[in-house]
């Protein structure tokens, strides 16, 4: 068995999460330009999470939840999915985003594998603060590992889609790994670049990876 292996953000949805909670907090112009000098591989990625993330503090559970129900699937991502699974493929999303969303996004495409991190609330509001695995810029790399050995499946079987500076250290561990409207940091680590916004596009490349 094989395991292709996602991001979240800006590759199997068409938004970033932290920056719609950012919106609905009333700070989406601060904490948008941190996510893009992060996905650039301007900033320390996991300083760069803990400053947006603190910046949520405040924002109620209701508000949040509401926030990432509307987060809109990056056009093919369903057929991409879909495609994988009949090659043989187990799914797993892996992201540093959130559960708030991540679940959600999981359930809908069928992803067998969902890892994600938590932001911590007192009840009824965001703490500011992040709770998980995934807050540093190699931790991608870790799970994958991890998750994996777990399935008992070499890393070297593993197929990875993403997008930013975070994915660096997860590129580098799999065996194939596809720059999918990626940040140019990344793209120098990707065996493939697709530049298409259409997940679709991905689906002849693991037909030939099949070969």
């Amino acid at each position: 068995m094989k395991m292709i292996v996602f991001d979240m953000d800006s590759t199997l949805i068409d938004a970033e999460t932290i920056d719609e909670l950012a919106a609905a907090a009333g700070v989406g112009d601060r904490v948008t330009e941190i996510t893009e000098r992060a996905m650039n591989g301007e900033l320390d990625y996991g300083a760069a999470l803990r400053e947006r993330a603190s910046l949520l503090k405040g924002l109620s559970i209701e508000r949040a939840r509401h926030a990432c129900e509307s987060l809109p699937l990056m056009p093919g991502a369903r057929e991409l999915v879909d495609a994988a699974k009949r090659m043989g493929y187990q799914t797993a999303m892996v992201t540093c985003g959130f559960m708030l969303s991540a679940r959600r996004i999981g359930e809908i495409l069928g992803i067998d594998h969902v890892i994600a991190n938590d932001l911590a609330t007192n009840g009824e509001k965001l703490t500011g603060k992040v709770v998980g695995n995934l807050t540093e810029a190699d931790s991608k790399a870790r799970v994958l590992k991890d998750l994996a050995h777990r399935c008992g499946i070499d890393t070297s079987e593993c197929v990875t889609i993403g997008d930013g500076a975070n994915d660096i250290y997860l590129f580098a561990n799999a065996g194939y790994s596809i720059a999918f409207n990626a940040k140019p940091v990344l793209k120098e680590y990707a065996d493939t670049v697709v530049d298409q916004k259409d997940m679709r596009a991905i689906i002849p490349i693991i037909e030939e990876i099949e070969k």
